[in-house]
């Protein structure tokens, strides 16, 4: 090869020479026109480019499409870009703050100064990235001067742009241009507009600069696009399921749970339903857990302040955490629990331990606090209070592979139970760039993260490796779950961590008679009671299995002549260990049947004249029907054998 050419390693592992300086887009030509015409971005070396940027250098390339999530990421921003340029041409002065890709679409944050703006004038931005869209404008990029940059900010007054540009060095800025619209911007972007052919605006919400409550709300403006008009149309249709499904929507018609403001943003209160629901999901896990050998111990909702310096997350987390709690006496101070897992370190270390204790595992559903801003709450699954399925397993250093794929086991039971199908495996490993935002040593790290791989491999998953999502005290695998748009959430997570036995000096001992360190294993199948219920709300659309249904019957007398009766089926049902109640209420049976369909109630028992004589009830299923008549031994085993059914199914 001469100095004039440069290698080109493809996905496929075939090696092609081209010109030096060769773009993404020449690469792509030498392929298929047809390949050429869809190529939005490139990665280089690990590194998303512009399709037009020149690689002077060998590298490995891998063109990016809108199949890839790095191409939809890249189609996103660029439309970002475009509804930036729409506004300021219909809204000329105002400024920008940020605008991402999010995981289904983009945002901007716009300081519209005094202007009103609202959802109504969604429709009027729309059509006006429609007209620039066609204008088929190319996204330019030009590396600038840091003091050229703060130069153009400056002349057109946006404080926001110069913020941003505080924090960066000179000879790593620059800026796109696409149409009347320049904007400092990292990229990379698609080769040009004319590839947005279909678009919506979908919300407007307020959103503090930078995340600070403290400083100026700016309007956020979300929106979606895509390459043709038949996937625009598939999302709407997605959204509008997604709306019936929208768990705070189901969760107040099924009466599960409810905020108060009275009670503070984001603390959620369950109703009687709802709690029932918990503690079945909850007895569901503490039987699989006494089966895997965990012990349930419990913790306060408080801890010293120093429990969590110790641990290290008062340094990481103290700004999210609620302020400390002061109490009469000098200098001491107490924060709400922020983590269980400091906890359960001083539990380990209420006496010796010896290694045939070895693995320990110590289980709580432990409610944690964690101040996250106003803007962020949504529903159950961002709150500022929520249970963790929580456990912390101290093992030692050559067990901690078999325990991690035993609880990998554990969440996969309990995602399959549940019908959780459509989610991904995630390795999240620290950011080698950034080990500060860490604790622990390198060595500590790479056992934690050798442990995990092997693990992930010995037990045949598919998994995705993403750099700097690990907690700041290991790495670890998360289960991420997707909702009823598509949208990721992590709910399982399995962490190894070699730090906290330091930090809190926890030792056994050893066959050698000698003093060791353990090593812990965090884990959670459900992650959060709050965001498991609420996904689990979404992905049922609020129709439970017969088994974890809150209420599982309800009894429909046809009048209050036959209340005594559906008390006493009532009566033997709940004895049953069954859950359900008389709708009493001085309601035509139409009326209560229409109800209870709502409701989602599994099943109907009605009684009246002639089962009241006969000893027997009659019943419906929910969405199905009438069944027939059962006697009260007959129903007894019927709501067994459907018990039996709905575990056999969901296991």
């Amino acid at each position: 090869m001469s100095n004039q050419t440069v290698n080109i390693t493809l996905p496929d592992g075939s090696v092609k020479e081209f010109v030096r300086g060769v773009t993404a887009h020449e690469i792509a030509l030498s392929i298929s026109e047809g390949l050429a015409r869809n190529v939005l971005a490139a990665q280089v070396n690990g590194e998303v480019w512009d399709v037009s940027r020149e690689i002077n250098k060998d590298a490995a390339v891998q063109l990016l499409t809108w199949n890839d999530k790095d191409g939809k990421s890249t189609f996103w921003h660029s439309s970002a870009h475009l509804m930036a340029e729409a506004l300021e041409a219909l809204y000329p002065g105002i400024k920008f703050g940020i605008g991402p890709s999010v995981e289904t679409g983009f945002y901007y944050d716009v300081d519209f100064g005094d202007r009103d703006f609202d959802s109504a004038d969604l429709a009027k931005v729309e059509q006006k990235m429609i007209e620039l869209a066609r204008q088929k404008n190319s996204y330019m990029r030009e590396e600038v001067s840091k003091d050229d940059a703060i130069a153009y900010f400056t002349e057109k007054g946006d404080e926001y742009k110069l913020e941003l540009l505080e924090e960066l060095e000179d000879g790593s800025i620059s800026f796109y241009k696409q149409g009347n619209f320049t904007d400092l911007c990292r990229g990379p972007h698609i080769p040009n507009t004319g590839l947005i052919k279909a678009l919506k605006l979908t919300n407007v919400a307020g959103a503090y600069w930078r995340g600070d409550e403290t400083r100026k709300q700016l309007t956020r403006l979300y929106g979606v696009a895509f390459p043709k008009k038949k996937e625009l149309d598939e999302y709407l249709t997605l959204l509008e399921e997604a709306k019936k499904r929208d768990h705070r929507k189901l969760g107040k018609e099924l009466e599960l749970f409810a905020f108060s403001e009275k009670v503070g943003q984001g603390l959620p209160l369950w109703l009687p339903k709802g709690t029932e629901l918990r503690e079945k999901l909850e007895g569901f896990l503490k039987k699989a857990q006494i089966k895997a050998g965990y012990k349930s111990v419990m913790s306060p909702h408080i801890g010293h302040k120093n429990l969590y310096v110790t641990s290290g997350h008062y340094e990481k987390y103290g700004e999210d955490s609620f302020k400390p709690i002061r109490t009469p006496n000098e200098n001491e101070e107490f924060l709400l629990k922020p983590m269980n897992c400091p906890h359960h370190c001083e539990i380990y270390k209420t006496r010796p331990r010896s290694y045939k204790e070895l693995p320990l595992r110590l289980a709580e559903f432990g409610t944690v606090y964690r101040y996250e801003q106003s803007g962020e709450l949504h529903g159950l699954t961002r709150v500022r209070g929520f249970t963790q399925d929580d456990a912390h397993i101290f093992c030692r250093p050559d067990q901690v592979k078999d325990e991690f794929k035993k609880v990998i086991d554990l969440v996969l039971y309990v995602f399959k139970s549940l019908g959780f199908h459509d989610f991904v495996t995630q390795i999240s490993l620290r950011d080698p760039e950034n080990k500060q935002k860490y604790i622990g040593d390198d060595e500590a790290w790479e056992k934690a993260e050798k442990a995990i791989i092997e693990a992930t491999e010995e037990k045949g998953l598919v998994t995705v490796t993403e750099l700097g999502e690990a907690a700041f005290y290991g790495p670890k695998l998360d289960f991420m779950v997707k909702d009823a748009l598509k949208r990721s959430w992590q709910l399982g997570t399995i962490q190894v961590d070699y730090n906290l036995p330091e930090r809190f000096d926890l030792e056994y001992v050893g066959a050698d008679n000698q003093k060791h360190r353990p090593v812990m294993i965090h884990r959670a199948p459900f992650g959060s009671m709050e965001r498991f219920v609420a996904i689990l709300l979404e992905n049922t659309a609020g129709k439970f299995p017969l088994w974890l249904s809150p209420l599982q019957y309800i009894i429909l007398p046809i009048s209050e002549k036959y209340a005594a009766y559906a008390d006493k089926i009532n009566q033997e049902l709940a004895l049953n260990e069954l859950t359900g109640y008389v709708d009493h209420r001085d309601e035509k049976i139409g009326r209560k049947i229409r109800d209870a369909e709502v409701a989602k109630i599994p099943f109907m028992l009605i009684v009246g004249e002639q089962e009241a004589e006969s000893n027997t009830v009659s019943i419906r299923k929910q969405g199905q029907g009438d069944i027939g008549s059962f006697n009260q031994k007959d129903l007894l085993a019927f709501m067994d054998r459907e018990l039996e059914k709905s575990l056999a199914l969901e296991e």
